[in-house]
């Protein structure tokens, strides 16, 4: 039970859109620099960008704004956007970006806790299934960095959007990603450590289940704060990305 990738049919940015070419160009963008296509520290230049998206460098030059609001790129002081990078990956950002995911994320369990029974239930059934599946990829002599990720990410998006309303969603939905961009670049060495984070997993479920939210909201907490942990000793080890 993973979540599908790749499936997005790749189109020109120049092409028609339901909200527009800016929203394209954004959205290609942001995938490019969460999977490391754009690697952190690359140079962003607008006329390159538009010719490699078949589009206009006005739609770059808003959505590489919206992108500096969201702090996926950064510019120099001045603002000058020809000069606009990737934004670094650093062990200060990481840890910044895991606690505010993980707050998110307490919150949504908090709720989802909260539902009847039936449906918390059949959340901690679907989600523990997930988990299970992740502990089964990980055993294996070589496993598939992209089906554990996808897997882990199915597995907190399961809850997420369980006890979630569209205010925590839509939050959830801008910070992920920016967390996934670690998971991705360091995906390598997080997997032997996956063990643990399957165990605090396996609490989140118990908590959910038994409908206790305080329990289930320390759960995932906990979760977090360990996973910006054992992150940063991966980073301390291999190095920060796209700084010099």
């Amino acid at each position: 039970m993973k979540q599908a990738r790749g499936t997005r049919t790749k189109r020109s940015a120049g092409t028609n859109h339901p909200e527009g070419p800016t929203t394209l160009v954004y959205e290609r963008l942001r995938d490019l620099i969460v999977r490391g296509q754009l690697a952190p520290g690359a140079r962003l230049i607008e006329q390159e960008i538009a010719t490699r998206l078949g589009t206009s460098r006005t739609p770059v030059r808003s959505a590489l704004q919206r992108l500096q609001q969201e702090r996926y790129v950064t510019a120099p002081p001045g603002g000058k956007h020809a000069r606009m990078t990737v934004a670094p990956l650093t062990m200060e950002d990481a840890q910044e970006l895991f606690e505010i995911v993980g707050f998110v994320e307490a919150a949504s369990a908090r709720r989802a806790a909260m539902l009847p029974m039936a449906q918390r239930v059949k959340v901690a059934t679907d989600i523990a299934e997930i988990n299970a599946a992740l502990q089964r990829a990980t055993q294996v002599q070589r496993p598939d960095q992209n089906e554990v990720f996808d897997l882990d990410t199915a597995f907190h998006r399961g809850y997420v959007e369980a006890g979630a309303g569209p205010r925590l969603l839509a939050l959830h939905d801008v910070v992920k990603p920016q967390a996934e961009r670690y998971v991705r670049l360091y995906i390598s060495a997080l997997v032997d450590r996956i063990d643990r984070s399957i165990d605090e997993h396996g609490v989140i479920v118990e908590g959910i289940r038994k409908g206790d939210p305080e329990f289930t909201e320390r759960a995932v907490l906990v979760n977090w704060r360990n996973a910006a942990e054992r992150l940063s000793e991966v980073i301390a080890r291999l190095g920060e990305r796209g700084t010099w």
